[in-house]
């Protein structure tokens, strides 16, 4: 009969081999596996070529050349596609003509010499015009009233009484009723002027006596001559 630790040590071995044996049944087999990997790969590529079909492409997932040609695109395996009636080139901006080169020393030295430059710079001092003023055009007709001539020779600022005025109870009705008749304040002192102001006021539109209808102010005037 063997000893009791020879018996412990028997049974410890037999335990550590059952594990093992656990162990190696849970690992997946290496060749079972790259067999599945495989077949789920083809399972991808004709899904792929499904859809290919479908969208109309070839099987393979690449448009052929003739179906490129049909619809107008040469395509040349060396170079990529080439620009056809259907499918023109594109524009390539020339910059080095496109940007003047008169701000460089080097490329300006490179063409021009002191005799160049001055035979240019007497070139454009005999194309010098001087363009001698002239006489101001003389208005064509009465265009009316001049309200620049009246603004710079009244006598008076706005609001300041010139002109005495009989004023009714309804004045002021009149007033904002006659001038909204007007499209400007400069319309309506051209129309004051014109039907005898600023002595007579007919419509009712310098109820102040100012000489100035309807608000007109001749102030931009005057600061426009520096007064």
């Amino acid at each position: 009969m063997k000893p009791l630790a020879s018996r412990m040590n028997l049974a410890a071995l037999a335990g550590a081999a059952m594990a093992l044996s656990a162990c190696a049944s849970q690992l997946p087999d290496s060749g079972a596996r790259a067999q599945r990997e495989a077949q789920l790969t083809g399972q991808n590529q004709g899904q792929y070529q499904g859809q290919s079909a479908t969208f109309g492409a070839p099987s393979g997932g690449v448009i052929a050349s003739s179906e490129l040609s049909a619809a107008g695109i040469d395509v040349d395996r060396r170079g990529g596609v080439q620009a056809s009636p259907t499918n023109a080139a594109p524009d390539v901006a020339a910059n080095g003509a496109a940007i003047s080169d008169e701000q460089s020393f080097e490329a300006v030295a490179g063409r021009e010499t002191i005799q160049s430059d001055a035979e240019r710079r007497a070139q454009q001092a005999a194309a010098y015009q001087v363009i001698q003023p002239t006489a101001l055009p003389q208005r064509a007709g009465d265009t009316g009233p001049n309200i620049v001539e009246y603004a710079l020779n009244a006598p008076n600022k706005r609001g300041q009484e010139w002109y005495s005025r009989f004023v009714l109870g309804t004045m002021g009705n009149r007033f904002e009723r006659n001038c909204a008749s007007y499209r400007s304040p400069d319309e309506a002192q051209r129309d004051f002027l014109a039907r005898g102001g600023p002595e007579r006021d007919p419509k009712g539109i310098d109820p102040d006596g100012d000489g100035f209808a309807c608000g007109w102010d001749p102030a931009p005037f005057l600061a426009a001559v520096g007064r």
